[in-house]
């Protein structure tokens, strides 16, 4: 049985992530076989890019059908988080279906233009073995387009215009919509936090 699984989702995060959870002591295999993730302790979902390329690779493989059904904590990262939704606005696509929701395009302002690009600040919406170490105030790395308002799931907003959702946990799925692996510290404690989730 592989320990971490990280489905190769096409994205340019990979190489950072996989180097991130390195520094951790923790070594990845990069897989699309539907058979290694079903198996897999603990699996990612990283994501950067178009939602219908990314689920258009996810059906291809099969694992758009193996992703909902899995029961070991799973960790979707940007948009790998949005894909664990409903659906979204880009491409209108239809996602995963793990967690209510829809991802909409961020609306741009003067001095808050899209995408959304670089540090912002976390705030917690209640307590979660994901964000422990995380304090409110923290800052962590985002670079998206899209994103999911605060809803039900959510355990961690940041504001761009709005309340968003930061971080989201659902049964054994979480995820978050900023990079840990790009996050620094926070980003550390995030990744450590999820690799000893039970």
């Amino acid at each position: 049985m592989t320990a971490l699984a990280i489905i190769d989702s096409g994205g340019a995060n990979i190489a950072s992530l996989r180097y991130a959870l390195e520094r951790l002591g923790c070594y990845a295999t990069l897989t699309r076989d539907p058979d290694v993730v079903r198996t897999a302790g603990r699996v990612l979902l990283p994501g950067v890019g178009a939602a219908a390329d990314a689920m258009q690779r996810l059906r291809a493989s099969g694992l758009a059908e193996v992703i909902p059904t899995l029961t070991q904590p799973l960790l979707g990262i940007c948009l790998g988080m949005q894909l664990l939704f409903d659906s979204s606005e880009e491409g209108d696509t239809s996602c995963l279906g793990v967690i209510s929701g829809r991802a909409r395009r961020l609306a741009a302002a003067p001095g808050r233009p899209v995408p959304h690009m670089g540090w912002n600040q976390l705030e917690s919406t209640r307590p979660h073995p994901l964000m422990r170490g995380v304090k409110d105030g923290d800052y962590a790395y985002f670079v998206h387009s899209y994103a999911l308002p605060a809803g039900a799931a959510t355990i961690a907003t940041c504001e761009y215009g709005q309340s968003l959702s930061a971080a989201v946990s659902h049964r054994n799925f979480h995820a978050t919509q900023f990079h840990p692996e790009r996050s620094a510290g926070v980003g550390a404690t995030v990744l450590q936090n999820f690799l000893e989730l039970a």
